[in-house]
Order: C-alpha cells, then sequence, then structure tokens
C-alpha cells in the first residue's frame, strides 16, 4: 500500500522538531484527582487513513492521502496516534479504551498503574512529602512539580509570549489562550470551555448540584473556589490589597476590576449614550437602561431586576437569609451596603452601645 505524508510548517516555527520517536505526555486537568499518561507514537513511514489533523500547540499541519483502492479497509489493522491537543477528553469522546475500574467509584482508566494511583484518592493516602516544607503529595510528579516551587524553576516556556510554568498542564492550559481552543464541550447547551474543570462547574448550573456548602450559613455553591470566597465574608477576610491605595478584596478578581480606576481608563463605552465604563459588566448593565431588559426573574414574585446584584439582594426578603454578619456584635443584615453603614455605628460609644442593647 503507497503512503506519503506532507508536513508543512508555518516560517516563524521552522525549528520546531517534527519527527517523533516516542514522547510521554502528562496531562493533569485542574480538578482531576488522577493523571493520566498517553504514550504519543509516530513511525517514520505514516500508514494510517486519516484527515488533516492540526497540532495546536506546535502548529504542525499534518496531512496523509492513501489509496483506498488497494486493500479492504475493513482488513487492516491500524496504529492509533495521539497528538498533545487529542490527549484530553472531548464532547464524552474516550480516546482509549478502558478496562481498568475503580471497585469504590466505578471510574474507568485506561492503565492499571492510573488505577493504583487513582485509589490513593480513597485512602487519603499521601507517601511523598517534600522536604523543605514537610506538605505531602499523593503523587510522586505532583512532588516533583511543587519541589519546582521552592527552586523557582519553571522549564515549560511559552513560545509566544515567553511566559513560563513550573509544570507542564499549566503550560498546555497557557497555550490555549493563544489558540483560542476550548475543547471541552458542553453536551446540553454546546458551551465550550478551555479547561475540564471549568465545564464540570458549568454543568452543575444545568443540574443546579451545589455541593460544596458554607458551614455557617448553609449557602451552596457550585464549586469550591466560590465557597471558598464567600467564606471571607463571615471572616472578613480581604488577602488582596491594592499596591496603590492600600484597599483590600475578599478575591483577585475584584482586585482587578478595581486597578484602572487608579488610570482613569474607561475602555468600555456606550453606543446610545457615550457613557464609559471601567468594566465591561456595568456597561451591560447600563446598556439596558436603554433597553428597558429585565432578563433576572424571581421564581418567588415573578418581579424582574435588570441586574443579577439587585436580583440576589432580593431573593433574601423571601429566605430572610442575613449573610452580612457584624465581627464586633454578632448582627446580621441581608445586604453588604446596610453592614458597611452599621459598621459606622461603632466608631463612637453612644452608638455602639444602642447597637448592643437594640
Amino acid at each position: 500500500m503507497d503512503c506519503h505524508s506532507d508536513v508543512e510548517h508555518e516560517d516563524h516555527l521552522s525549528n520546531v522538531e517534527t519527527e517523533f520517536l516516542e514522547v510521554k505526555v502528562e496531562i493533569k486537568s485542574e480538578g482531576e484527582d488522577e493523571i493520566d499518561y498517553v504514550d504519543i507514537k509516530q513511525e517514520a513511514q505514516l500508514e494510517v487513513t486519516s484527515n488533516a489533523m492540526k497540532n495546536d500547540v506546535e502548529n504542525i499541519f499534518i496531512k496523509q492521502e492513501i489509496s483506498e483502492n488497494l486493500v479492504d479497509p475493513s482488513e487492516v489493522s491500524l496504529p492509533t496516534i495521539y497528538y498533545p491537543n487529542q490527549c484530553l477528553q472531548t464532547e464524552n469522546t474516550e480516546l482509549t479504551p478502558k478496562y481498568y475500574k475503580c471497585s469504590l467509584c466505578n471510574k474507568s482508566f485506561s492503565q492499571m498503574n492510573n488505577l493504583n494511583k487513582h485509589s490513593t484518592v480513597h485512602s487519603n493516602e499521601k507517601p511523598f512529602r517534600c522536604d523543605l516544607c514537610n506538605t505531602s503529595f499523593s503523587y510522586k510528579s505532583t512532588l516533583i512539580t511543587h519541589i519546582r516551587v521552592h527552586n523557582n524553576d519553571k522549564p515549560f516556556k511559552c513560545p509566544v509570549c515567553t511566559k513560563a510554568f513550573s509544570d507542564k498542564s499549566s503550560h498546555i492550559r497557557h497555550l490555549r489562550v493563544h489558540s483560542k481552543e476550548k475543547p471541552y464541550k458542553c453536551s446540553i447547551c454546546n458551551m465550550s470551555f478551555s479547561q475540564k474543570s471549568h465545564l464540570k462547574k458549568h454543568i452543575r448550573v444545568h443540574s443546579s448540584d451545589k455541593p460544596f456548602k458554607c458551614t455557617l450559613c448553609f449557602k451552596s455553591f457550585t464549586d469550591k473556589s466560590s465557597l471558598n470566597r464567600h467564606q471571607r465574608v463571615h471572616s472578613n477576610e480581604r488577602p488582596f490589597k491594592c499596591s496603590i491605595c492600600n484597599k483590600a478584596f475578599y478575591d483577585k478578581s475584584t482586585l482587578s476590576k478595581h486597578l484602572p480606576i487608579h488610570t482613569n481608563v474607561k475602555p468600555f463605552k456606550c453606543s446610545c449614550c457615550n457613557k464609559s465604563f471601567y468594566q465591561r459588566s456595568h456597561l451591560n448593565r447600563h446598556s439596558r437602561v436603554h433597553s428597558n431588559e429585565k432578563p433576572f426573574k424571581c421564581p418567588i414574585c415573578y418581579k424582574s431586576f435588570s441586574d443579577k446584584c439587585n436580583f440576589n439582594r432580593h431573593l433574601g426578603v423571601h429566605t430572610n437569609e442575613k449573610p452580612f454578619k457584624c465581627f464586633v456584635c454578632n448582627k446580621s443584615f441581608s445586604q453588604k451596603f446596610n453592614l458597611n453603614t452599621h459598621l459606622r455605628m461603632h466608631n463612637n460609644e453612644e452608638a455602639f452601645k444602642y447597637c448592643v442593647f437594640n
């Protein structure tokens, strides 16, 4: 059977090595408990039937053309070739059969060693300890990645923006910023994501699954990071501080939104009245003033709101929820604004006495 393979290079990537004998790629998606190992093999002469495949990581395009008239395709046993961007399961398609199943959670794996690694999740066994800080890990590979934090070792460099990473999985995730690749697609609404953990979090929107519960007010969240962010409301912890005005925030994203205030740059302009805003979300909210759009509807009384913030505040009327607690006198409020107003009362003695006894 005749087979021929053409390899085309982008000009700026002419130095990229195109002949692989065997590469082992280790990929660990955020929020996953195990590391998948995928063997990537490529022979000098490829004898496979395939469409053009694009390798987004190294921008190598491989075209393979095979005449099907010479041999009956059903009689040919074809080897499987995986490339880095294909080593991630997308749209619920499994790359390889998974014969090894965990007896505790029924999760399946294509290799026995991956099943063995996964079993430590149930036993909570962490045999690999860092000699520098005594932090323990379930996997040796995770320990190796962790040690690079102490050494400030970042061997994985982005060829586009020269940003460096201590582990390969973070490097691969970062490359999707440049390629705009979103390989994880929701089977319900077809929304795509660049990371598997983001897809998992999104799916809970459809199922209304909120497994992460606050132990103080029992509010539930779809992901752990949102729970951690919420718990700072109770502790009043604000670890993210502005280097210019020292104002502190509960989460990093809020700090990022705050920073443009100092530059006085308002890049988001309304097309109707030319009013400008620091954030796109503020522009979107403002645009509803012109359209009179109120997309947030209360499922209890059917009252509608133009922005999510007012909608969430309104829901507290029905639930009588008061998540904002004063750390001085433990009085609770349904709105953060009311808590901030209340805190000013503690600035003088008479106001404090009024607060305590009333």
